[in-house]
Formats: C-alpha cells, structure tokens, sequence
C-alpha cells in the first residue's frame, strides 16, 4: 500500500499534530506501508521520505499561531507530489485548514482519510460552514483525536468522526533518571495565553527554593514573562528544543506541569510524561481528564487558579505515595495509547477507504 500524510504544519516547528504525522509514518513504514509525508518545512528535512512543501507562515487559529503554507508555490508542490506518486489512499490531517491538506481536499484525486485534531470553536468552519461541509463530505473516512474534536467536527461541519485517540512511540524513549532534590519541574509549549505559562510561573514564584523551574518553547509572551519574573534564580529557560531533547527533559524531570487554559483536544505530551514516569500536575480541562482519567493519573487543579497549583506542586513532593501511585496508574494507562497499536487502526481506516472507492 502507498500512504501519503499530509501536514498542514510546518515540520521544522514542535507541535503535537506533526509529531503525530511522522511517529505514524514511521510506524507504518515498520510494518511495511511505503509511507510518505507531504508537509511544510523550514529546514532541512528530517527523513528522506518527507517531501518538503514550502516555508510556513504563521496563522492565527483557536487561540495560536499555527505554521501553514497557504502560499500558491506550495500548493503547487502539493498537486505535482500526488500526481507522481500515485498514493493509492491520501491520510489528511485537519482537512480544512488553509495550504496542503485543504488543496488536497479540494482536488480529491485518491481516496481520502482525514483526521481532525482541533477542538473549541474555529471560526473559518463557521464563517465557511455551507462550503466547508461539502469539502467535508468528500472524506471516505473521518476520524477524530478526542471526543471534543468529535464534537466540533460534527457541530460545525455535521460530520460523524470515528475517534482514535493519538499516541506515543513507546519504544523510542529515554529511561527515567531523577532523584533527589531539587524538585524538577517542566513545562513545554508555545508560550502564549492559552497555554497558561504565566499561571505556572506566578504559582511557582510562591514555592520554596527546593523547587526548580525548567521551561521550554517560545513565543509571543517570551521576553514579557522572562523580565516580569527575572529575580527568579531557580528557572531555567530552555529555548525551542527538539523531539529527543524533550523526551530527555522528561526523564530528568519529577515533574510534568500542563496548566492550559483551554482549547485542547487531548494532549500528546501528557502521555509522554505518562510514558517517562514523571508526577503530572494538569489543569482540570475535560480533554485533559479524559486523557488522565481524572485524578487517577495526575493531579488535577482548577484551571488558571495559581493557588491550586500552587498546592498541587506541593502535594506531589509532600505526599510521595500518593504521587506514586498516580505514576504507576498512568505507566499502565498509557500502554493503551501506543503508537503501534494506533498504526494498525489506521491500516484499517485506509483499507476501507480504498473499498468504498471501489464499489
């Protein structure tokens, strides 16, 4: 079988959709599905089998900035990449979302899958709903990471979404390897409003100095958060860091801290977190819950409410065993979310696809 994935965003730029795209892709081609992936770059690519679309812009979309390449030159790679490869089934991620996947959609040359990660509300599928559900329906399949992504698909494009939630590679991460104090803790993503940096960093500068804050990504509230709360010695401020750099982060962290403020579909890096044995301290999101199961596997706290993280920072290093516990409960959870078992549910997806082409 010959797979193309196509991603609306920029590979060269972190970001749970494109780590799901090439851990698939990957997987796929393990199990012997000549697999490639059509995607924006703004480097070098990492494996040979990505064809590189252009350089990416960024987008406002559901509360951030995404990197798309909505560019005509890019568009054009897209239409020429299909047309010679011959992909006997097209697997889109966020089908609507302006540049490679949209134009994909449009042109419905092959048998098509897509697979919907946003959730909240997206107000081009709103502005654009009578032409957007239309383009929707040209889908042979339709999947969804979550339930709140289920929702919104069928909210705004009145589509029905088999849900398949994402997942990990297990086999590719780094053994755990804190001890000790200090109590390391870590936080990854875009630093923006929704992702609740500035939550996380006032509830931590009311922790003791046994505390130590590492912090990757950047953004637009970067320099701002990084002179508000410069007095701080015990932060350290990792930059944009990559894949493997993250999974190392994990391993050498006790802590996991996602304080979002909304507009999340799942949450990939929790499972990751879940993977390396690190103490979760999330924010009390549904999509969040779902993924955790409630308190079984993380330490909820009210969302943005600094206090309560405040107190559920503390709880995780003054009450070990029930810390623990949660660690154990979500190594066991997340074995439910390998990306090996998701491959296979997705070599299902594009047979069927293939079937109802042909019929």
């Amino acid at each position: 079988m010959h797979v193309g994935l196509i991603c609306p965003y920029s590979l060269s730029i972190a970001g749970g959709v494109q780590a799901q795209v090439m851990g698939m892709a990957r997987n796929l081609r393990r199990k012997g599905v000549d697999a490639k992936v059509l995607a924006p770059c703004d480097g070098r690519p990492a494996e040979s089998w990505v064809f590189p679309l252009g350089k990416s812009v960024p987008y406002a979309q559901n509360g951030s900035l995404a990197p798309v390449a909505p560019d005509p030159a890019a568009q054009l790679r897209i239409l020429a990449a299909i047309r010679d490869e011959r992909f006997d089934v097209l697997h889109i991620h966020e089908p609507l979302v302006p540049g490679p996947s949209l134009t994909a959609l449009v042109m419905q040359s092959v048998p098509m899958v897509g697979t919907f990660h946003v959730s909240g509300e997206v107000k081009a599928y709103r502005w654009l709903k009578p032409a957007a559900k239309r383009l929707a329906r040209r889908l042979a399949l339709s999947v969804a990471v979550s339930d709140e992504a289920a929702a919104m698909a069928k909210r705004s494009l009145d589509i029905e979404c088999e849900i398949l939630f994402n997942a990990v590679e297990l086999q590719d991460l780094p053994l755990k390897t804190h001890v000790g104090k200090p109590h390391r803790v870590f936080f990854v993503g875009r630093h923006e409003p929704r992702k609740g940096l500035s939550v996380l960093l006032e509830a931590f500068s009311a922790l003791p100095k046994e505390f130590e804050l590492r912090i990757a990504g950047q953004g637009p509230e970067t320099e701002k958060l990084k002179n508000e709360y410069r007095d701080l010695r015990n932060i350290v401020w990792l930059g944009a860091i990559e894949e493997a750099e993250k999974a190392q982060e994990l391993a050498d962290a006790e802590i996991f801290v996602a304080p979002s403020l909304g507009g999340e579909s799942f949450g990939i890096v929790l499972l990751e977190a879940m993977a390396a044995g690190v103490k979760l301290v999330v924010s009390d999101l549904e999509a969040y819950a779902s993924v955790t199961n409630g308190q079984e596997c993380a330490a909820l706290f009210s969302t943005g409410d600094s206090v309560s993280l405040q107190n559920a920072l503390l709880a995780a290093v003054e009450n070990p065993d029930k810390a623990q516990q949660r660690v154990d409960n979500g190594r066991a959870r997340v074995s439910e979310f390998s990306m090996d078992r998701l491959t296979e549910a997705y070599i299902d997806c594009y047979q069927r696809a293939i079937s109802l082409a042909n019929n």
